[in-house]
Protein backbone atom coordinates (compact mmCIF):
# COMPACT_ATOMS: atom_id res chain seq x y z
CA UNK A 1 0.00 0.00 0.00
CA UNK A 2 1.49 3.36 -1.04
CA UNK A 3 1.19 6.68 0.83
CA UNK A 4 -1.87 7.84 -1.11
CA UNK A 5 -3.68 4.57 -0.48
CA UNK A 6 -2.83 4.71 3.24
CA UNK A 7 -4.00 8.32 3.57
CA UNK A 8 -7.35 7.63 1.98
CA UNK A 9 -7.77 4.28 3.71
CA UNK A 10 -7.42 6.05 7.04
CA UNK A 11 -10.13 8.57 6.18
CA UNK A 12 -12.42 5.86 4.84
CA UNK A 13 -11.96 3.69 7.94
CA UNK A 14 -12.97 6.60 10.18
CA UNK A 15 -15.90 7.37 7.91
CA UNK A 16 -17.12 3.77 8.00
CA UNK A 17 -16.96 3.69 11.79
CA UNK A 18 -18.99 6.92 11.99
CA UNK A 19 -21.44 5.76 9.36
CA UNK A 20 -22.06 2.53 11.25
CA UNK A 21 -23.32 4.67 14.14
CA UNK A 22 -25.54 6.80 11.89
CA UNK A 23 -26.97 3.69 10.22
CA UNK A 24 -28.76 2.92 13.50
CA UNK A 25 -30.40 6.33 13.81
CA UNK A 26 -34.14 6.86 13.55
CA UNK A 27 -35.61 9.64 11.42
CA UNK A 28 -35.76 12.15 14.26
CA UNK A 29 -32.07 11.71 15.03
CA UNK A 30 -31.14 12.10 11.36
CA UNK A 31 -33.17 15.27 11.05
CA UNK A 32 -31.67 16.73 14.24
CA UNK A 33 -28.16 16.22 12.86
CA UNK A 34 -29.10 17.79 9.52
CA UNK A 35 -30.60 20.87 11.13
CA UNK A 36 -27.54 21.27 13.37
CA UNK A 37 -25.15 21.05 10.43
CA UNK A 38 -27.40 23.30 8.38
CA UNK A 39 -27.37 26.01 11.03
CA UNK A 40 -23.58 25.85 11.21
CA UNK A 41 -23.29 26.78 7.52
CA UNK A 42 -26.30 29.12 7.53
CA UNK A 43 -25.82 31.47 10.48
CA UNK A 44 -24.57 34.93 9.58
CA UNK A 45 -21.23 34.82 11.39
CA UNK A 46 -20.08 31.58 9.80
CA UNK A 47 -21.37 32.47 6.35
CA UNK A 48 -19.52 35.79 6.43
CA UNK A 49 -16.28 33.99 7.24
CA UNK A 50 -16.84 31.36 4.55
CA UNK A 51 -17.67 33.88 1.84
CA UNK A 52 -14.72 36.12 2.65
CA UNK A 53 -12.35 33.16 2.75
CA UNK A 54 -13.57 31.79 -0.59
CA UNK A 55 -13.07 35.09 -2.41
CA UNK A 56 -9.73 35.82 -0.73
CA UNK A 57 -8.30 32.35 -1.40
CA UNK A 58 -9.53 31.84 -4.98
CA UNK A 59 -9.82 35.42 -6.23
CA UNK A 60 -13.18 34.44 -7.70
CA UNK A 61 -16.66 35.76 -7.11
CA UNK A 62 -18.23 38.42 -4.89
CA UNK A 63 -18.45 38.16 -1.10
CA UNK A 64 -22.00 39.51 -0.82
CA UNK A 65 -23.22 37.14 -3.52
CA UNK A 66 -21.57 34.16 -1.87
CA UNK A 67 -23.34 35.06 1.37
CA UNK A 68 -26.66 35.13 -0.50
CA UNK A 69 -25.85 31.85 -2.24
CA UNK A 70 -25.14 30.14 1.07
CA UNK A 71 -28.34 31.48 2.61
CA UNK A 72 -30.52 30.43 -0.29
CA UNK A 73 -28.94 27.05 -1.00
CA UNK A 74 -28.67 25.81 2.56
CA UNK A 75 -32.17 26.94 3.49
CA UNK A 76 -33.52 25.51 0.23
CA UNK A 77 -31.94 22.12 0.91
CA UNK A 78 -33.24 22.12 4.49
CA UNK A 79 -36.72 22.96 3.17
CA UNK A 80 -36.54 19.92 0.87
CA UNK A 81 -35.25 17.68 3.66
CA UNK A 82 -37.93 18.73 6.13
CA UNK A 83 -40.48 15.96 6.52
CA UNK A 84 -38.83 13.73 3.89
CA UNK A 85 -38.58 10.07 4.88
CA UNK A 86 -35.08 8.65 4.49
CA UNK A 87 -35.11 5.96 7.20
CA UNK A 88 -36.91 2.62 7.18
CA UNK A 89 -40.27 2.26 5.47
CA UNK A 90 -40.64 5.31 3.24
CA UNK A 91 -43.40 4.29 0.81
CA UNK A 92 -46.34 1.86 0.66
CA UNK A 93 -48.22 1.02 -2.54
CA UNK A 94 -51.13 -1.16 -1.46
CA UNK A 95 -52.50 -1.62 -4.98
CA UNK A 96 -49.25 -3.15 -6.24
CA UNK A 97 -48.31 -4.81 -2.97
CA UNK A 98 -45.05 -2.88 -2.71
CA UNK A 99 -43.19 -1.46 0.25
CA UNK A 100 -39.98 0.55 -0.03
CA UNK A 101 -37.29 0.78 2.63
CA UNK A 102 -34.48 3.35 2.65
CA UNK A 103 -30.92 2.28 3.42
CA UNK A 104 -27.65 4.28 3.43
CA UNK A 105 -25.33 4.14 0.43
CA UNK A 106 -22.31 4.18 2.77
CA UNK A 107 -19.30 6.46 2.38
CA UNK A 108 -19.57 9.16 -0.28
CA UNK A 109 -16.62 10.89 -1.91
CA UNK A 110 -17.64 14.41 -2.90
CA UNK A 111 -15.53 16.58 -5.20
CA UNK A 112 -15.92 20.34 -4.77
CA UNK A 113 -15.11 23.00 -7.41
CA UNK A 114 -12.85 26.01 -6.99
CA UNK A 115 -15.73 28.28 -8.03
CA UNK A 116 -17.94 27.25 -5.09
CA UNK A 117 -15.65 25.77 -2.43
CA UNK A 118 -17.97 26.38 0.52
CA UNK A 119 -21.54 26.35 -0.79
CA UNK A 120 -21.05 23.03 -2.59
CA UNK A 121 -19.83 21.05 0.46
CA UNK A 122 -22.47 22.69 2.63
CA UNK A 123 -25.38 21.84 0.33
CA UNK A 124 -24.26 18.39 -0.78
CA UNK A 125 -23.20 17.48 2.74
CA UNK A 126 -26.73 17.98 4.07
CA UNK A 127 -28.27 15.79 1.36
CA UNK A 128 -25.68 13.08 1.99
CA UNK A 129 -26.21 13.14 5.77
CA UNK A 130 -29.97 12.85 5.26
CA UNK A 131 -29.38 9.30 4.01
CA UNK A 132 -27.35 8.35 7.15
CA UNK A 133 -24.14 8.37 5.12
CA UNK A 134 -20.64 9.64 5.78
CA UNK A 135 -18.91 12.00 3.34
CA UNK A 136 -15.29 12.76 2.53
CA UNK A 137 -14.80 15.95 0.54
CA UNK A 138 -12.01 16.41 -1.96
CA UNK A 139 -11.61 20.19 -2.33
CA UNK A 140 -9.88 21.95 -5.17
CA UNK A 141 -6.21 22.56 -4.24
CA UNK A 142 -6.67 26.30 -4.76
CA UNK A 143 -9.64 26.39 -2.37
CA UNK A 144 -8.65 23.85 0.28
CA UNK A 145 -8.55 26.34 3.16
CA UNK A 146 -12.09 27.57 2.52
CA UNK A 147 -13.51 24.07 2.09
CA UNK A 148 -11.73 23.02 5.28
CA UNK A 149 -13.42 25.88 7.13
CA UNK A 150 -16.86 24.72 5.96
CA UNK A 151 -16.10 21.14 6.95
CA UNK A 152 -14.85 22.34 10.33
CA UNK A 153 -18.13 24.11 11.01
CA UNK A 154 -20.06 20.97 10.01
CA UNK A 155 -17.96 18.69 12.22
CA UNK A 156 -18.38 20.99 15.23
CA UNK A 157 -22.14 20.95 14.69
CA UNK A 158 -22.22 17.16 14.67
CA UNK A 159 -20.26 17.03 17.91
CA UNK A 160 -22.65 19.55 19.48
CA UNK A 161 -25.57 17.12 19.06
CA UNK A 162 -23.53 14.08 20.08
CA UNK A 163 -23.04 12.71 16.56
CA UNK A 164 -19.72 11.38 15.19
CA UNK A 165 -17.71 14.23 13.70
CA UNK A 166 -16.16 11.80 11.22
CA UNK A 167 -19.44 11.69 9.32
CA UNK A 168 -17.91 14.72 7.56
CA UNK A 169 -14.23 14.78 6.62
CA UNK A 170 -12.02 16.16 3.87
CA UNK A 171 -8.74 15.51 2.16
CA UNK A 172 -6.60 18.19 3.80
CA UNK A 173 -3.84 18.35 1.17
CA UNK A 174 -5.70 17.49 -2.03
CA UNK A 175 -3.99 16.32 -5.19
CA UNK A 176 -5.09 14.60 -8.37
CA UNK A 177 -3.66 11.33 -7.08
CA UNK A 178 -5.40 11.53 -3.70
CA UNK A 179 -8.71 12.45 -5.31
CA UNK A 180 -8.44 9.49 -7.68
CA UNK A 181 -7.68 7.19 -4.76
CA UNK A 182 -10.62 8.59 -2.82
CA UNK A 183 -12.95 7.87 -5.71
CA UNK A 184 -11.62 4.31 -5.87
CA UNK A 185 -12.16 3.51 -2.18
CA UNK A 186 -15.59 5.06 -1.44
CA UNK A 187 -19.02 3.61 -2.21
CA UNK A 188 -20.35 6.52 -4.28
CA UNK A 189 -18.87 9.59 -5.92
CA UNK A 190 -20.55 12.94 -6.53
CA UNK A 191 -18.50 15.22 -8.77
CA UNK A 192 -19.35 18.90 -9.07
CA UNK A 193 -16.89 20.76 -11.27
CA UNK A 194 -15.16 20.74 -14.64
CA UNK A 195 -15.43 18.16 -17.38
CA UNK A 196 -12.11 16.47 -16.58
CA UNK A 197 -13.17 15.96 -12.96
CA UNK A 198 -16.51 14.47 -13.96
CA UNK A 199 -14.90 12.20 -16.55
CA UNK A 200 -12.45 10.96 -13.91
CA UNK A 201 -15.35 10.23 -11.57
CA UNK A 202 -17.12 8.14 -14.18
CA UNK A 203 -13.85 6.34 -14.96
CA UNK A 204 -13.08 5.54 -11.32
CA UNK A 205 -14.91 2.22 -11.25
CA UNK A 206 -17.15 3.52 -8.45
CA UNK A 207 -20.81 4.49 -9.00
CA UNK A 208 -20.89 8.25 -9.61
CA UNK A 209 -23.11 11.24 -10.08
CA UNK A 210 -21.57 13.98 -12.19
CA UNK A 211 -22.56 17.11 -14.04
CA UNK A 212 -22.15 17.94 -17.70
CA UNK A 213 -20.73 21.21 -18.99
CA UNK A 214 -22.98 24.23 -18.55
CA UNK A 215 -23.87 26.76 -21.22
CA UNK A 216 -27.24 28.17 -20.27
CA UNK A 217 -29.16 29.92 -23.07
CA UNK A 218 -32.28 32.08 -22.86
CA UNK A 219 -34.80 32.70 -25.67
CA UNK A 220 -36.91 35.85 -25.73
CA UNK A 221 -40.00 35.41 -27.91
CA UNK A 222 -41.80 38.35 -29.51
CA UNK A 223 -44.26 38.50 -26.59
CA UNK A 224 -41.50 38.71 -23.95
CA UNK A 225 -41.38 41.67 -21.59
CA UNK A 226 -37.86 42.95 -22.36
CA UNK A 227 -37.56 44.97 -19.14
CA UNK A 228 -38.61 42.02 -16.96
CA UNK A 229 -36.29 39.69 -18.88
CA UNK A 230 -33.37 42.11 -18.53
CA UNK A 231 -33.92 42.50 -14.79
CA UNK A 232 -33.85 38.74 -14.24
CA UNK A 233 -31.10 37.86 -16.71
CA UNK A 234 -28.78 40.68 -15.63
CA UNK A 235 -29.11 39.67 -11.98
CA UNK A 236 -28.45 36.05 -12.89
CA UNK A 237 -25.52 36.82 -15.18
CA UNK A 238 -23.73 39.18 -12.80
CA UNK A 239 -24.33 37.10 -9.68
CA UNK A 240 -21.04 36.07 -8.06
CA UNK A 241 -19.23 37.03 -11.29
CA UNK A 242 -20.90 34.10 -13.09
CA UNK A 243 -19.33 31.32 -11.03
CA UNK A 244 -22.46 29.23 -11.47
CA UNK A 245 -22.65 26.73 -14.33
CA UNK A 246 -26.24 28.00 -14.71
CA UNK A 247 -25.19 31.56 -15.44
CA UNK A 248 -26.58 32.62 -18.82
CA UNK A 249 -23.92 32.56 -21.53
CA UNK A 250 -26.15 33.54 -24.44
CA UNK A 251 -29.50 35.23 -25.04
CA UNK A 252 -31.43 34.83 -28.27
CA UNK A 253 -33.91 37.70 -28.63
CA UNK A 254 -36.66 38.26 -31.20
CA UNK A 255 -36.26 41.33 -33.41
CA UNK A 256 -39.42 42.79 -31.87
CA UNK A 257 -37.83 43.02 -28.42
CA UNK A 258 -34.09 42.95 -29.14
CA UNK A 259 -33.36 46.70 -29.02
CA UNK A 260 -35.46 47.27 -25.90
CA UNK A 261 -33.85 44.30 -24.19
CA UNK A 262 -30.31 45.52 -24.95
CA UNK A 263 -31.12 49.01 -23.64
CA UNK A 264 -32.64 47.53 -20.49
CA UNK A 265 -29.53 45.39 -20.01
CA UNK A 266 -27.33 48.48 -20.33
CA UNK A 267 -29.40 50.14 -17.63
CA UNK A 268 -28.63 47.15 -15.40
CA UNK A 269 -24.88 47.55 -15.76
CA UNK A 270 -24.20 45.90 -19.10
CA UNK A 271 -21.59 47.22 -21.54
CA UNK A 272 -22.14 46.37 -25.21
CA UNK A 273 -18.72 45.80 -26.74
CA UNK A 274 -17.77 47.30 -30.08
CA UNK A 275 -16.42 45.06 -32.84
CA UNK A 276 -12.88 46.03 -31.85
CA UNK A 277 -13.53 45.34 -28.17
CA UNK A 278 -15.09 42.00 -29.05
CA UNK A 279 -11.98 41.01 -30.99
CA UNK A 280 -9.75 41.93 -28.04
CA UNK A 281 -12.05 40.03 -25.71
CA UNK A 282 -11.88 36.98 -27.97
CA UNK A 283 -8.09 36.90 -27.70
CA UNK A 284 -8.19 37.31 -23.91
CA UNK A 285 -10.94 34.85 -23.02
CA UNK A 286 -9.47 31.92 -24.93
CA UNK A 287 -5.73 31.25 -24.99
CA UNK A 288 -3.41 28.39 -25.90
CA UNK A 289 -2.56 26.08 -23.00
CA UNK A 290 0.63 24.16 -22.30
CA UNK A 291 -0.53 21.44 -24.68
CA UNK A 292 -1.00 24.01 -27.45
CA UNK A 293 -4.78 23.63 -27.43
CA UNK A 294 -6.97 26.66 -27.05
CA UNK A 295 -8.99 26.81 -23.85
CA UNK A 296 -10.67 29.24 -21.49
CA UNK A 297 -8.16 31.58 -19.87
CA UNK A 298 -8.11 30.74 -16.13
CA UNK A 299 -7.31 34.38 -15.38
CA UNK A 300 -10.80 35.48 -16.44
CA UNK A 301 -12.89 32.86 -14.64
CA UNK A 302 -15.34 34.52 -12.22
CA UNK A 303 -13.49 37.86 -12.37
CA UNK A 304 -15.25 41.21 -12.54
CA UNK A 305 -16.33 42.64 -15.87
CA UNK A 306 -14.07 45.68 -15.48
CA UNK A 307 -10.99 43.58 -14.73
CA UNK A 308 -11.70 41.31 -17.72
CA UNK A 309 -11.98 44.37 -19.98
CA UNK A 310 -8.67 45.71 -18.65
CA UNK A 311 -7.00 42.39 -19.29
CA UNK A 312 -8.35 42.40 -22.84
CA UNK A 313 -6.93 45.87 -23.44
CA UNK A 314 -9.90 48.22 -23.24
CA UNK A 315 -11.74 50.17 -20.56
CA UNK A 316 -15.31 49.37 -19.61
CA UNK A 317 -17.33 52.20 -18.04
CA UNK A 318 -17.14 52.43 -14.26
CA UNK A 319 -19.85 50.34 -12.66
CA UNK A 320 -20.03 47.80 -15.49
CA UNK A 321 -21.34 44.51 -14.08
CA UNK A 322 -21.18 42.42 -17.23
CA UNK A 323 -19.99 42.64 -20.83
CA UNK A 324 -22.12 41.91 -23.89
CA UNK A 325 -21.04 40.94 -27.39
CA UNK A 326 -23.16 40.48 -30.50
CA UNK A 327 -22.84 37.11 -32.18
CA UNK A 328 -21.78 36.59 -35.78
CA UNK A 329 -22.20 33.46 -37.84
CA UNK A 330 -23.63 30.12 -36.77
CA UNK A 331 -23.28 28.68 -33.24
CA UNK A 332 -20.60 26.23 -34.35
CA UNK A 333 -18.57 29.08 -35.88
CA UNK A 334 -18.99 31.73 -33.18
CA UNK A 335 -16.51 31.20 -30.33
CA UNK A 336 -18.68 33.29 -28.00
CA UNK A 337 -21.33 30.56 -28.20
CA UNK A 338 -19.17 28.61 -25.75
CA UNK A 339 -19.39 28.56 -21.96
CA UNK A 340 -17.41 31.46 -20.52
CA UNK A 341 -17.71 31.15 -16.68
CA UNK A 342 -17.37 34.93 -16.48
CA UNK A 343 -19.67 37.97 -16.68
CA UNK A 344 -19.62 37.97 -20.50
CA UNK A 345 -22.91 37.48 -22.34
CA UNK A 346 -23.45 36.74 -26.04
CA UNK A 347 -26.45 38.27 -27.84
CA UNK A 348 -28.19 36.70 -30.83
CA UNK A 349 -31.08 37.99 -32.94
CA UNK A 350 -33.92 36.03 -34.49
CA UNK A 351 -36.84 36.96 -36.74
CA UNK A 352 -39.23 34.26 -35.50
CA UNK A 353 -39.72 31.85 -32.64
CA UNK A 354 -38.76 28.94 -34.90
CA UNK A 355 -35.50 30.63 -35.87
CA UNK A 356 -34.78 31.46 -32.24
CA UNK A 357 -35.49 27.92 -31.09
CA UNK A 358 -33.16 26.65 -33.79
CA UNK A 359 -30.41 28.94 -32.52
CA UNK A 360 -30.90 27.79 -28.92
CA UNK A 361 -30.67 24.17 -30.10
CA UNK A 362 -27.52 24.98 -32.09
CA UNK A 363 -25.84 26.85 -29.23
CA UNK A 364 -26.51 24.11 -26.68
CA UNK A 365 -25.45 21.41 -29.12
CA UNK A 366 -22.20 23.29 -29.74
CA UNK A 367 -21.59 23.31 -25.96
CA UNK A 368 -23.77 22.38 -23.02
CA UNK A 369 -26.14 19.76 -24.38
CA UNK A 370 -28.22 18.41 -21.54
CA UNK A 371 -27.69 21.22 -19.05
CA UNK A 372 -30.33 23.95 -19.31
CA UNK A 373 -32.16 26.49 -21.39
CA UNK A 374 -34.88 29.05 -20.77
CA UNK A 375 -37.66 30.97 -22.46
CA UNK A 376 -39.30 34.31 -21.79
CA UNK A 377 -42.81 33.96 -23.20
CA UNK A 378 -46.33 33.56 -21.90
CA UNK A 379 -47.56 31.59 -24.90
CA UNK A 380 -48.35 28.00 -23.88
CA UNK A 381 -47.45 26.70 -27.35
CA UNK A 382 -43.98 28.30 -27.23
CA UNK A 383 -43.36 27.03 -23.72
CA UNK A 384 -44.46 23.53 -24.72
CA UNK A 385 -42.23 23.64 -27.82
CA UNK A 386 -39.23 24.40 -25.61
CA UNK A 387 -40.06 21.46 -23.37
CA UNK A 388 -40.58 19.09 -26.29
CA UNK A 389 -37.63 20.21 -28.40
CA UNK A 390 -34.71 21.01 -26.12
CA UNK A 391 -32.22 18.34 -25.17
CA UNK A 392 -31.95 20.12 -21.83
CA UNK A 393 -32.46 18.54 -18.43
CA UNK A 394 -34.19 21.68 -17.18
CA UNK A 395 -36.04 24.51 -18.96
CA UNK A 396 -36.74 27.69 -17.01
CA UNK A 397 -39.77 29.79 -17.95
CA UNK A 398 -39.51 33.55 -17.30
CA UNK A 399 -36.79 33.01 -14.68
CA UNK A 400 -33.15 33.82 -14.21
CA UNK A 401 -31.22 30.59 -14.53
CA UNK A 402 -28.35 30.97 -12.04
CA UNK A 403 -30.83 30.53 -9.22
CA UNK A 404 -33.75 28.90 -11.00
CA UNK A 405 -31.99 25.76 -12.23
CA UNK A 406 -30.83 24.72 -8.79
CA UNK A 407 -34.14 25.50 -7.10
CA UNK A 408 -35.50 28.71 -5.59
CA UNK A 409 -38.30 29.55 -3.20
CA UNK A 410 -40.29 30.65 -6.27
CA UNK A 411 -40.17 27.38 -8.23
CA UNK A 412 -40.48 23.68 -7.56
CA UNK A 413 -37.01 22.48 -8.55
CA UNK A 414 -35.13 20.50 -5.88
CA UNK A 415 -32.54 22.75 -4.25
CA UNK A 416 -29.01 21.71 -5.17
CA UNK A 417 -25.63 22.83 -6.47
CA UNK A 418 -25.16 19.68 -8.57
CA UNK A 419 -27.14 19.47 -11.81
CA UNK A 420 -27.32 16.20 -13.72
CA UNK A 421 -27.34 16.53 -17.51
CA UNK A 422 -28.41 13.04 -18.60
CA UNK A 423 -26.80 11.04 -21.37
CA UNK A 424 -26.75 14.24 -23.43
CA UNK A 425 -24.08 15.62 -21.09
CA UNK A 426 -22.40 12.31 -20.34
CA UNK A 427 -24.21 11.89 -17.00
CA UNK A 428 -26.31 9.12 -15.49
CA UNK A 429 -29.34 11.27 -14.61
CA UNK A 430 -31.12 14.43 -15.75
CA UNK A 431 -32.23 15.26 -12.21
CA UNK A 432 -31.05 17.84 -9.74
CA UNK A 433 -28.89 15.78 -7.38
CA UNK A 434 -30.56 15.85 -3.96
CA UNK A 435 -31.09 13.64 -0.90
CA UNK A 436 -33.01 10.95 -2.79
CA UNK A 437 -29.85 10.14 -4.76
CA UNK A 438 -28.01 9.26 -1.55
CA UNK A 439 -30.15 6.35 -0.37
CA UNK A 440 -30.46 2.75 -1.50
CA UNK A 441 -34.05 1.55 -1.67
CA UNK A 442 -35.16 -2.02 -0.98
CA UNK A 443 -38.38 -2.98 -2.76
CA UNK A 444 -40.43 -5.53 -0.81
CA UNK A 445 -43.06 -7.29 -2.89
CA UNK A 446 -46.14 -8.99 -1.41
CA UNK A 447 -48.07 -11.63 -3.38
CA UNK A 448 -51.19 -10.51 -5.27
CA UNK A 449 -53.95 -12.38 -7.08
CA UNK A 450 -52.74 -13.26 -10.57
CA UNK A 451 -53.73 -10.65 -13.16
CA UNK A 452 -52.36 -11.90 -16.47
CA UNK A 453 -53.71 -9.99 -19.52
CA UNK A 454 -55.17 -11.96 -22.40
CA UNK A 455 -53.42 -12.05 -25.77
CA UNK A 456 -56.25 -10.14 -27.41
CA UNK A 457 -55.97 -7.36 -24.83
CA UNK A 458 -52.32 -6.78 -25.74
CA UNK A 459 -52.18 -7.72 -29.43
CA UNK A 460 -55.80 -7.31 -30.58
CA UNK A 461 -55.59 -3.85 -32.09
CA UNK A 462 -52.28 -4.63 -33.82
CA UNK A 463 -53.55 -7.92 -35.32
CA UNK A 464 -56.80 -6.31 -36.44
CA UNK A 465 -54.86 -3.63 -38.31
CA UNK A 466 -51.93 -5.61 -39.71
CA UNK A 467 -52.93 -9.27 -39.39
CA UNK A 468 -50.80 -12.10 -38.13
Amino acid sequence: MNDNERTIAGLVARARAAQAVAAEWDQARVDEACVAVGWAVYNDDNIARLAASAVEETGMGVVADKVAKHKNKVLGVLRDLRGAKSVGLIEVDEARGLRKYAKPVGVVGALAPVTNPTATPSSNGLSILKGRNAVIFAPHPKAKRSSAMAVGFMRAALEKVGAPADLVQLVEEPSVELTQELMRQVDLVVATGGGAMVKAAYSSGTPAYGVGPGNAVQLLAEDADPVDAAAKISASKAFDNATSCSSENSVVAHDAVYAAFVEAMKAKGGHLCSADEKAKLRSWLWIAGKDGREGLNPRIIAKSAESIARGAGFAAPAGTRFLMVEAEGSPDEEKFAQEKISPVLTLWRCASFDEGLGLVVGITDACGTGHSSGVFSSRPDYIDRMGLTMRSSRVMVRQGMASGNGGTFANGMPSTVTLGCGTWGGNITTENIHWRHFINVTWLSLPLPASRPGDDEIFGAYLAKYGA
